[in-house]
């Protein structure tokens, strides 16, 4: 009797950001996950915002090119007291975002203390504890320059560790989709 094989699908995890964007990239087969890349994209050198947001879509659409994923998940924008902060970070994830339709890509969207919850059992942990437990699960030894990095890499292994698709965040196949499931912020 044959086997029969497991399936593999590639996840690209981020933690958007307008100074320093974090990304995951892992590879799953069956519910087994390796990783397969992590890194930062940095803008503090920009001083324009809209540079800022060109370049995330710029090196968000490399990354889908160069690793073609199958979806990408990405942490949604947490609640905080400064509103232009919240607005900024939440165009840095639409660009993300945008990325990801402009290729056909499906993409799920975390909240922080879900995918911490998920990494490490525990909704509350710091960005240390996220990436010691990262370096656990995926056996890698290198400490990244920046925790954006891990915390990118997080959002993958939180989307791979759903098991209910339908339970996994909220997924858009494209600009209709999106635009449809959105009415009341398109007007």
């Amino acid at each position: 009797m044959q086997k029969e094989k497991a399936k593999e699908r590639i996840i690209l995890g981020i933690d958007p950001g307008t100074v320093v964007l974090g990304y995951g990239i892992v590879k799953e087969v069956g519910k087994k996950i390796s990783l397969v890349t992590l890194g930062v994209i940095k803008m503090g050198h920009l001083d324009d915002h809209g540079l800022k947001l060109q370049r995330i879509f710029k090196k968000t659409s490399a990354l889908i090119e160069q690793y073609n994923p199958d979806c990408v998940a990405l942490e949604a924008p947490f609640y905080g007291k400064n509103i232009q902060v919240m607005l900024k970070l939440g165009r840095a994830q639409g660009v993300a975002m945008a990325a990801a339709l402009n290729s056909d890509i499906p993409i799920f969207e975390y909240s922080p203390r879900k995918i911490k919850q998920s990494v490490t059992g525990n909704g509350n942990a710091s960005k240390e504890q996220v990436a010691a437990m990262l370096q656990t699960l995926l056996g890698f030894k290198e400490t990244p320059e920046f925790l954006d990095a891990t915390d990118g890499l997080a959002v993958a292994v939180c989307h791979s560790f759903q098991q209910n698709s339908s339970a996994a965040g909220k997924s858009y196949s494209g600009w209709e989709a999106f635009v449809k499931d959105n009415q009341k912020r398109v007007k």
